[in-house]
């Protein structure tokens, strides 16, 4: 990828006129591994040498984070990027204009079946299909959010293998840290989550990754730094000094085997995670076994920075989710998804904040991406992707 540098001068957001106009900025998070670089900008204090004060704030489901970014209790939120569009665009939810001002990791979330399936000889995508064409039953699947990442990558698999999600299962909302236990009681039958849920999953032999969402779509855009257009406009100094300090912490992560060690020591602590630090850093390393007897060293695992890549909000990103929200009816018509995405993706604020920490910029708002269906997509004709689809809503 060609870059170039942006030219803000660096350290500039902390003094004069480019002063944060509030200094303590609340940020919310789900217990998940990849609210990493947020948590470790605030632990570690890259957010000071930006004059703020990074506040995590633990939440209880994607439902509440959406509903206190709207209300304003939070000032921005590890989220979904699903959910940020759901919102702008009325679907699942209130409807408020809301922006995305980076992206947080690429890769990292997967789909775990229960260990029931195993003595039916199901142990993936084709084995599934097969045990659904016996119609013997009902299964259930799990998402996170209805306009979120999980359920995106859940229908996308599961079509991927000629599964219609909307009539050959059942899909319910449940939220991240509560998916193994629920598993455990027999609530659902598979679930789509971020880690560590999929690796706890395996180690309390409950489930087993019947597919890692980098298979889907290697480096996918996963979670975003999202808040409402209204706090951006009245705060546009602290939103850049904040990209700037997680930019710095997604870099500081990334840059070592030591420093992913000694972020799953800190993320795993009851304040965040509450779990085991081995169940997180296997798959933040891309140590990955399956709960099948399978193991590997996956290329495509959880990245925070990976060179400024992983946290540019690319317009195609923002498309994709919009064009997957028409695909499976949650939006009746198309909307004009460059306009949207270009109101939304805050490209200008992350290039200052990028400038600011001494990032340089791809060259292009819109990046290429092959689905595990062969299925390519740039960003271009996305209303005639989304209606390609053969199974749709």
């Amino acid at each position: 990828m060609t870059i170039h540098s942006p030219g803000i001068r660096s350290g500039a957001l902390a003094a004069g006129s480019d002063a944060p106009e509030k200094r303590e900025v609340r940020i919310g998070f789900m217990p998940l591994t990849d609210c990493a670089s947020l948590v470790m900008a605030a632990v570690h204090g890259f957010d000071e040498k930006y004059g703020i004060k990074i506040i995590p704030s633990k939440e209880a489901s994607w439902a509440s984070v959406r509903d206190k970014l709207v209300n304003g209790e939070l000032d921005a939120a590890h989220v979904l990027y699903g959910l940020i569009y759901g919102v702008q665009l009325g679907v699942g939810g209130p409807k408020k204009d809301m922006s995305v001002l980076m992206s947080l990791n690429h890769n990292g979330q997967a789909i775990t079946l229960s260990n029931q399936f195993k003595d039916r000889g199901v142990v993936d995508a084709p084995s599934l299909a097969r045990q659904l064409g016996k119609q013997e039953k009902t299964y259930t699947f799990a998402q996170t959010f209805p306009t979120g990442t999980h359920a995106m990558w859940l229908y996308y698999w599961l079509a991927a293998h000629g599964i219609n999600p909307l009539q050959d299962v059942k899909t319910i909302t449940v939220p991240p840290p509560q998916m193994v236990a629920n598993m455990r009681l027999g609530k659902m039958d598979g679930f789509c989550v971020g880690e560590p849920w999929n690796n706890r999953a395996i180690i309390d032999n409950i489930g087993f990754t019947a597919a890692t969402t980098q298979e889907i779509w290697a480096d996918h855009p996963e979670k975003v730094l999202g808040t409402t257009t209204d706090w951006v406009k009245q705060n546009p100094n602290a939103a850049r000094a904040v990209v700037a300090a997680i930019l710095d912490a997604g870099k500081w992560i990334d840059s070592s085997i030591a420093n992913k060690q000694k972020t799953a020591e800190t993320i795993a602590s009851r304040s965040y995670l509450n779990t085991d630090t081995e169940v997180i850093v296997a798959r933040m390393l891309g140590r990955y076994q399956n709960g099948l007897g399978k193991s590997w060293d996956d290329r495509s695992c959880m990245r925070f920075f990976n060179d400024g890549a992983v946290n540019f909000p690319y317009l195609s990103d923002g498309m994709w989710f919009m064009t997957q929200h028409k695909r499976w009816g949650l939006l009746k018509s198309h909307p004009d998804y460059l306009a949207v995405a270009r109101q939304v993706n805050r490209i200008d604020i992350y290039s200052q904040g990028a400038a600011a920490a001494g990032v340089a910029l791809p060259e292009s708002e819109m990046r290429s991406s092959q689905m595990i269906d062969g299925v390519v997509w740039d960003g271009k004709e996305p209303a005639g992707y989304a209606d390609a689809f053969k199974i749709k809503a």
